[in-house]
């Protein structure tokens, strides 16, 4: 009897985990049918006014391309506040939402030493704004003319528009204030349009060293 009840049991148990294991695999299923909905930008049933959603979305995206931050930011926010239950979107709008308010956000104080200006022309060029980090440039260049950094960076930058004849004696006046630069230029990619000059072969095939001997007499004077 005592065997029975105990291979009744194992039986009931079984079945229970059965039940269990064939529950989960149902839950898995539906998670992988929700998730691959949910990683679809239209469902595969659209809902009533998905389509205006994704209208005003595509709109939205549209005009933080052309750089049109404020009226982005604005057309994604209808978005969440006309169609609450585009939830799909919310995500994908928030995303561009934090774009367009970094790109609104005050700027921070304009530069107003060299020092200041050649950082700012640093973050300008990493993103890809040469014209305003030529500003920033000239303006350090003007301020401290000896700033060789300041020189070699506006330098470099006016090679990469192909402004070749206002790059060279820039470089060269770089180099010439710290010979440290002559070796930077040997294999600075931004400085390519610049090597085939023949005073800039030049000055880049010397050494530090004569080039040190020829800046002490400057210096005297």
């Amino acid at each position: 009897m005592a065997k029975q009840q105990r291979a009744s049991s194992r039986s009931g148990r079984s079945k229970a985990v059965d039940t269990s294991v064939s529950a989960d695999s149902r839950m898995l299923q539906r998670g992988r049918e929700s998730l691959g909905a949910h990683d679809a930008v239209v469902p595969p049933v659209p809902r009533a006014g998905h389509v205006d959603a994704v209208a005003l979305y595509q709109e939205g995206v549209a005009a933080l391309q052309a750089h049109e931050f404020s009226r982005a930011s604005a057309v994604l926010r209808s978005v969440m506040s006309r169609y609450p239950e585009e939830r799909e979107l919310h995500d994908r709008v928030r995303l561009y939402l934090n774009i367009c308010e970094r790109h609104m956000a005050p700027r921070a104080a304009s530069p107003s030493t060299p020092e200041e200006r050649v950082f700012a022309a640093t973050l300008a060029i990493n993103a890809g704004n040469y014209g305003e980090a030529l500003e920033h440039l000239r303006t350090a260049s003007s301020e401290a003319p000896e700033h060789d950094h300041a020189l070699y960076m506006l330098a470099s930058v006016l090679a990469l528009q192909d402004e070749v004849e206002e790059a060279v004696p820039l470089l060269l006046r770089a180099i010439d204030l710290n010979p440290d630069n002559r070796s930077r230029a040997r294999h600075d990619p931004d400085l390519d349009a610049l090597r085939d000059v023949d005073s800039v072969r030049t000055a880049l095939e010397a050494t530090s060293h004569a080039k040190s001997d020829r800046r002490k007499p400057a210096r005297r004077r």
